[in-house]
Parts: structure tokens; C-alpha cells; sequence
């Protein structure tokens, strides 16, 4: 990762990563398939993205608060990874992780399958994607805690509207 601040993303190659790891090209490629899978890697391994964190199971999105944290704490590299002139493997790829999360959270939530639900999803990732990269990007400084709350300002009304009301 250290490389992609060095260097940017687009100008990190697999020799570069194999030199800097020290190891064989043939156990990079056991492993990764190029740069691209090596980084993405990473993203399909954070946890609060596939289970409510502890102390917050039954609340919605419980993930935006660990996520915001994660980004403020790999500040410089989340800045060029996910700004606007950042790796767009790893924008996509976040966004797609970010959208099973959603799906499965509203879901079991009580929203139904179909159009409607595809549309919230969109929304809630795009909200989320927005704030990350204005931060990202330096447009706006505030904490992970503001993060979260205006995320969640922005988004909970809506899905509480959408979503099924229990009957009395």
C-alpha cells in the first residue's frame, strides 16, 4: 500500500509489489491474478461490512460508523484510493461490497425484493460513496461521528418511510 502513495495506482506494476514483498513472482500469482486482485483483496475483508458490529445488531446501516472510522484511520491511503482521481477497481469494487451489505440489511429489514428496493440500495450507496469521497477529496473535514450522522440524516427517513410497517 505504501507503493500506491509513492507511486499512485496506475503507476504501481506487479514488479513493483513482488520486489517490495520480496517475494517470487510465482507466489504472487499463486495468490493474485495482477495488481488489481492483490488490492481488492483487502476490500472484501472488512468485516463490519458483512455483520452488524457489536452493541449495534438491529440498527440500520450499523456499518456507516466502523466504515467512516476506517477510512479517517487510513486517511492517506484511502485519499488516493477512493478520491475522485483515485483507482477506480477500488471505487467499484467498494461500491459493489457496499450494495450487498445494503440489499441484505434492508431485506431483512422487511423491504421487498424487486425495482423499489435495487432503487434504495443505489441511493443509500450513493449517499454514503458521496460523503467518503468529498471527504476524500478535501471538500469537507469533519469526524467519522458527523460523517455518520449526516449519512444518517440523509438516509433513514426515506427507508423507514419505504419500508413495511408491522402490524399492532
Amino acid at each position: 500500500m505504501a507503493l500506491i502513495l509513492e507511486k499512485g495506482y496506475d503507476a504501481v506494476t506487479v514488479t513493483d509489489i513482488i520486489a517490495r514483498a520480496d517475494v517470487g513472482r510465482s507466489t504472487f500469482y499463486a495468490h493474485f491474478t495482477d495488481k488489481k486482485d492483490a488490492l481488492l483483496s483487502n476490500i472484501d475483508q472488512l468485516d463490519f461490512l458483512h455483520a452488524a458490529p457489536a452493541g449495534r445488531p438491529a440498527e440500520l446501516f450499523a456499518f456507516s460508523l466502523p466504515m467512516f472510522e476506517h477510512v479517517h484511520e487510513h486517511g492517506r491511503l484511502l485519499r488516493a484510493l477512493l478520491g475522485r482521481r483515485g483507482a477506480q477497481p477500488v471505487v467499484a469494487r467498494g461500491e459493489q461490497v457496499l450494495s450487498t451489505a445494503v440489499h441484505q440489511e434492508l431485506t431483512a429489514a422487511g423491504a421487498r425484493p424487486g425495482p423499489s428496493l435495487d432503487l434504495l440500495v443505489i441511493c443509500v450507496v450513493g449517499a454514503f460513496m458521496a460523503l467518503v469521497r468529498a471527504w476524500a477529496d478535501g471538500e469537507i473535514t469533519a469526524t467519522p461521528a458527523e460523517l455518520d450522522a449526516a449519512f444518517r440524516a440523509a438516509t433513514l427517513p426515506a427507508i423507514h418511510a419505504t419500508l413495511p410497517t408491522e402490524p399492532s
